[in-house]
């Protein structure tokens, strides 16, 4: 499977965080999931994809092309949905669209019109008597109204109630069948396990790994025992161990080895946020 973006040993310096050296690739026709704690550096890392900031080194490629040298073709076939819409609340749905329109090259207004109307929404509705679920569902539909091959979205389900949140993943998985790709920010991680392909882990402004989701939860599991079985060797077995004096959990990616050598254990398959959370404390430990 060929790759849609991918980033090589890109740093920008905000401060006295950095973003050292991140590289990754996204696969193509496939949701990703940007995953990592508040303050890894997600929002940075899109700012700087989407142009709005510039890298101090690094190389950023769309379908295999340099995006800085055809920054006008990139931005046409990336679509982006912002957690805060970035609307003038004042102007109709109709109105804001037109602003938008003129920034591409091939606006489909048939398409947008047919997403509005999917989605429920009024054109000659004011953007600020939008509830957050439909202003939601609206940037959505500006950005998939381009012929966008990427939809890059920041936190997008923050917020939302457990409906609105499911419609907006069916959408994306509906989006992603038509031979389309996704890049998702989100702490979300729950929204992840439902429907992302692929993860990337961003902490302290380094990736940690990215990985097929299906292969780190087959891969990892959640081990309880008694602590009494612990010693030094199944210790560096684990990722992450919690003790208290009725036993431990620990998360491992050596199931295998840790079960040969305890004895009686419970074994649980994560999730994506416990997968996350291990490796974070494990860097920051």
């Amino acid at each position: 499977m060929g790759a849609i973006l991918e980033v090589e040993g890109l740093t920008k310096r905000l401060g006295d965080f950095v973003l050292d050296g991140v590289s990754f690739a996204l696969p193509d026709n496939c949701i990703t999931g940007f995953i990592g704690v508040n303050g890894a550096g997600k929002t940075s890392t899109i700012k700087l994809l989407l142009g709005l900031m510039r890298e101090d080194v690094g190389d950023i490629r769309f379908l295999g092309e340099d995006i800085r040298k055809r920054e006008r073709v990139f931005k046409n076939q990336i679509g982006v949905v912002w957690d805060d819409g970035y609307f003038y609340p004042d102007l109709t749905l109709l109105e804001m669209k037109d602003v938008v329109a003129a920034a591409y090259s091939e606006w489909d207004e048939s398409q947008f019109r047919k997403l509005l109307e999917r989605f429920g929404l009024q054109g000659k509705q004011r953007i600020g008597t939008l509830s957050k679920g439909m202003r939601m569902k609206y940037a959505i539909a500006l950005a998939m109204s381009h012929r966008a091959r990427l939809l890059v979205m920041d936190e997008p389900t923050s917020g939302l109630d457990p409906q609105v949140r499911k419609e907006l993943l069916d959408l994306l998985l509906s989006y992603v069948a038509e031979g389309n790709s996704v890049f998702v920010s989100t702490h979300i991680t729950s929204d992840l396990d439902k429907i992302a392909d692929y993860l990337i882990l961003l902490d302290q402004g380094k990736v940690v790994w990215e990985e097929e989701k299906d292969r780190l939860l087959d891969t990892h599991r959640i081990i309880k025992g008694g602590a009494e079985e612990l010693t030094p060797d199944i210790r560096s077995l684990f990722l992450t161990l919690d003790e208290s004096s009725y036993g431990f959990t620990g998360l491992t990616a050596q199931r295998e080895k840790v079960c040969r050598q305890l004895g009686k254990v419970q074994v649980e398959r994560p999730s994506v946020e416990d997968i996350m959370l291990g490796y974070v404390g494990r860097s920051r430990a």
